[in-house]
This record gives structure tokens, sequence and C-alpha cells, in this order.
């Protein structure tokens, strides 16, 4: 149900991102057609159906590659103080622990509207790694510090 719901989630964001870009495109008058027109052909031609087709298939291939579990040498205890430093970087809060488990959200409405509301990252340890599991978009840029704050601690008990 979750697969279905980022599905229709991405559809639907991928829907308002089209009708602005020809809404903008309308407005600033690089339309070589006015609405009237440009909706009667959306809907009359195949275009409307390759463009739908499109948006279908990106939709429900999205929650597979959207989402990840990265890997960072690192034990969750010891560098606490480095994931919610790399996380708070980021834009995201901790919100809860449960088990071991970190849980972060995105900050503010904006941020979590940028994720869809998808923006449930989840921290915790895996042998001797830690494992960032959530959306890829933040996923990459907390790993990434996170990797880099981490081997600066390490240099620094050198």
């Amino acid at each position: 149900m979750k697969y279905f719901l980022r599905s229709v989630k991405y559809f639907c964001a991928m829907c308002v991102l089209c009708v602005a870009l020809m809404a903008l495109m309308i407005l600033t008058g690089t339309s070589a057609m006015n609405a009237e027109d440009t909706l009667y052909l959306m809907f009359h031609s195949d275009r409307f159906v390759m463009l739908g087709g499109a948006l279908v298939v990106l939709a429900a291939t999205y929650p597979l590659f959207g989402f990840v579990v990265r890997r960072v040498e690192g034990d969750l205890t010891r560098h606490r103080e480095q994931v919610e430093q790399a996380f708070r970087v980021a834009g995201f809060a901790l919100v809860g622990e449960e088990n071991g488990t970190l849980i972060f959200r995105g900050e503010g409405l904006g941020k979590r509207l940028m994720l869809l509301f998808e923006d449930e990252i989840r921290v915790y340890q895996e042998g001797d790694q830690i494992a960032i599991d959530g959306i890829r978009r933040g996923v990459a840029v907390v790993a990434y510090r996170l990797d880099s704050y981490i081997q600066m601690v390490k240099y620094d008990e050198k």
C-alpha cells in the first residue's frame, strides 16, 4: 500500500508540474497557441495519451529508485552527535527513537512539502556501519555529510 501511495503522490506532483509549465508558457507568450487551443489539442490528439502514459510509467517506477539505504562506516552510539549534526544541516529534525533506530523528518512545512511528505529517514546500526534509510534526495546529502563528519572525528583522534 505504501508503494501505491508513493506512486499516486508522485503522479499528482508531476501533473501539477505539467500544468504549471503549460500555464507559464501561455502567460509569458512563449506558447505558439492560446490556452483554449492548447487544451483542445491536448485532449484531441495523441500528445495527451503519450504524456499521460509517460507520467504513469514514471510514477509507477518512482518508488523503486526514489528510496534507498546508504551505509556509512561508523558507530551510531559513538557518532550520534555527528549523525544529528548532519541531519540538522540538511534540514531534518530528530522526531523519535525506537529500538535503537533514530527517526528524522524534514524541518518545516516547506521541506516536507518538497519531499511530498515522504520525508521520514530512519538511521540504525547495521554491523560496523550506520544505515540511513529513506528518500534518495535526503539520504544522499546526509550520508555524504555524515561520512565527512566521521572522517574528521577519526582524523582528530589520531
